[in-house]
């Protein structure tokens, strides 16, 4: 494995690779990578025979407010971990070489951005659309790999990628959780002992949703009513959103009469975190 820092060695050696016959699979990242990370190089690598990784913590996906600086960092960590879950190349630029001076060019995706984590995070998904086409036009793969928990950015990637005609697979892969059920996140370690403890009440909540709609429970507003109920028995917990919405188009629904996210977003003292689950008719 090797660790590349400019646009130019990665093109040079995936285009060495392509010449070679060979597929190339991708993991976009910001680094601080967990198990979660991990999956989707296994994944990666299972499917393709080169995969590079990209390990870029990108500023426009920001809002003034947010953790930019304190977004936690260990690439030597992160190199451990991808090598040994069979990532063959990583890519590691600084903000100048993704961001040249002057700067002003950006990619949206309208109405799938509008709700969800895009209502309380507005430049979010034009931060994310940007960097991915970015990264997606230096790496050039075969097939790329995004992690369902992000299930509303799995939607716009895989529309983005759709409407401007990206020649690439997007694959989505399974939320990977801990042994309490609370899901994987690098933001995950800015939680206390007794916020950590607190944090679960996200996925008890989830479950008891699943539950109700596994026993016929098809009005979307008790569904939410009935998460909200009870992540606000947590006395650390903040809701931010629960929804539920179409999967597809991420539209709010009243009546779950086809396959629909539920998603929620909560903040565990000042750590913001989401979670969801997929429910098919």
């Amino acid at each position: 494995m090797k660790v590349v820092n400019s646009i130019k060695e990665v093109r040079e050696q995936v285009k060495q690779w392509k010449k070679e016959g060979l597929t190339v699979g991708f993991v976009p990242t910001m680094g601080y990578l967990h198990e979660g990370h991990e999956s989707l190089i296994k994944k990666a690598s299972s499917e393709n025979q080169r995969v590079v990784v990209s390990i870029f913590v990108n500023p426009t996906q920001f809002g003034p407010n947010e953790d930019l600086e304190a977004y936690p960092r260990d690439l030597e960590r992160d190199m451990k971990l991808c090598e040994n879950a069979g990532c063959t190349m990583i890519f590691h630029p600084d903000v100048e070489e993704m961001y040249v001076e002057g700067f002003s060019t950006f990619v949206e995706v309208e109405n799938l951005t509008k709700g969800l984590c895009g209502k309380s995070r507005p430049i979010h998904f034009r931060g994310v659309c940007t960097v991915v086409s970015k990264l997606f036009n230096i790496v050039a793969p075969h097939r790329a790999y995004f992690g369902e928990k992000d299930a509303q950015q799995l939607a716009v990637i895989k529309k983005m990628v759709k409407d401007l005609n990206m020649d690439l697979e997007v694959i989505g892969c399974p939320i990977v959780r801990e042994e309490d059920g609370l899901a994987k996140s690098s933001r995950n370690t800015y939680l206390s002992k007794e916020e950590r403890q607190a944090a679960t009440v996200l996925n008890k909540a989830l479950l008891e949703a699943k539950e109700s709609m596994n026993s016929g429970e098809r009005s979307a507003e008790k569904i939410i009513d009935l998460i909200s109920a009870k992540i606000s028995e947590e006395p650390l917990a903040k809701i931010d959103y629960v929804e539920v919405v179409d999967s597809l188009t991420m539209e709010t629904i009243d009546k779950i009469e086809k396959t629909v996210l539920v998603a929620i977003a909560v903040f565990i003292g000042k750590t913001r975190l989401i979670d969801n689950f997929t429910y098919e008719i």
